[in-house]
């Protein structure tokens, strides 16, 4: 009788576990990628190309793999495009532990503490890929 419940109960488990996407269960098995998205509203008289170059320094982090900066694109004004930010950046890791060390890496620490001061609103979105 043991046996006979506990045969019932892992293809109970089983028909859950196939109901989930595949995507979904392809994820918990690998390392997912990351993407860390950084928008600063500068205080006013801050230079942004000062401001630029001093931000790029974040893209030689150690753990960084990819590393983008910029400005509002000059796109056509619409009401869900946001571009009251001066400066962005974007960078990717190969993983969220990578993500974690260079929250600590001395270079981003460093820039945060040298240059805190000069932006007024900082907004970060951070997703998997």
């Amino acid at each position: 009788m043991k046996s006979r419940r506990k045969f019932i109960q892992t293809l109970a488990v089983a028909g859950a576990a196939s109901t989930l996407p595949i995507s979904l269960m392809a994820q918990e098995n690998k390392k997912q990628k990351m993407i860390h998205q950084v928008y600063f509203w500068l205080n006013e008289g801050v230079d942004t190309q000062d401001f630029i170059k001093e931000a790029s320094e974040l893209g030689k982090c150690k753990s960084v793999d990819k590393f983008y900066i910029g400005t509002p694109a000059p796109t056509e004004a619409r009401d869900v495009v946001d571009s009251s930010y001066q400066v962005a950046c974007t960078l990717f890791f190969k993983s969220i532990e990578d993500q974690n060390e260079y929250q600590v890496d001395p270079k981003h620490l460093a820039f945060i503490e040298k240059n805190a001061t000069k932006w007024s609103t900082v907004k970060v979105y951070d997703f998997v890929i």
